[in-house]
């Protein structure tokens, strides 16, 4: 019997003694393997064979090369890297969460301070008009003493000046001023100033010091007091 391994030549088709065919395909150059969906009689070839064949063709194509994931399927340390990539455990608040509620917190503290410090300021500016129309009248109280002066005893009436008293005390009006005090009045020391106490007749029903005589009206702009009256009481007999 011949031997199959004697006269064979450098560079033969046989595979050398202890080597599998797929080492020899490897070593001998490139393999080409037939990616064909329809085969050579024009049939449909099977899903099953096409797989296997793209598997091994992969497999030869690249030796030792690692299958990467593909953009359709995450890695599972992908997913697993989600939570800790913002470094917050699952049931904590996030710290941005948080910058933000704190955020808020300080931005409402700031509207409500700057809603008082509005108010504060319309209060303030509202007073300080009361403080200097309140300065303009008293200097303009002894003109008023003389013009009520005046009417008591009857100087203005028929008088050119008459108009011009009118029209002032009705300025005044606008600004706010009025005046108080009038006779038959029961005496208040918060709004009266008491310059006699004489004995004379007081208006029947009065029970109390009673307001005799007025020297001086006084004159109120809103709530605040510009000037008490200056008046002379008496006390029923």
């Amino acid at each position: 019997m011949t031997d199959p391994t004697q006269g064979a030549q450098p560079g033969s088709d046989l595979p050398e003694p202890g080597r599998r065919p797929e080492e020899e395909e490897q070593a001998t150059g490139p393999v080409i393997r037939d990616k064909r969906r329809i085969d050579e009689n024009g049939d449909l070839r099977s899903s099953a064979e096409g797989r296997s064949e793209d598997k091994v063709t992969d497999e030869t194509a690249a030796p030792g090369a690692q299958e990467r994931p593909t953009a359709e399927e995450p890695t599972a340390s992908a997913d697993a890297g989600d939570g800790a990539a913002d470094g917050v455990a699952d049931g904590e608040e996030h710290p941005d969460t948080a910058l933000a509620a704190e955020r808020l917190d300080a931005l409402q503290r700031t509207q409500a301070e700057y809603f008082n410090y509005k108010k504060r300021v319309e209060r303030d500016r509202e007073a300080q008009k009361d403080a200097t129309t309140a300065r303009v009248l008293e200097s303009l109280l002894p003109v008023l003493d003389d013009i009520y002066l005046a009417r008591e005893h009857g100087d203005l009436e028929g008088s050119p000046f008459e108009k011009i008293a009118d029209k002032l005390d009705t300025t005044l009006t606008k600004l706010g001023l009025t005046a108080f005090g009038a006779v038959g009045e029961a005496f208040d020391p918060t709004h009266h100033e008491a310059l006699m106490h004489i004995e004379a007749e007081v208006p029947e029903g009065s029970e109390g010091t009673t307001i005799v005589q007025v020297m001086q009206p006084g004159y109120r702009l809103g709530d605040r007091m510009v000037r008490p009256a200056r008046v002379a009481v008496a006390d029923p007999s």
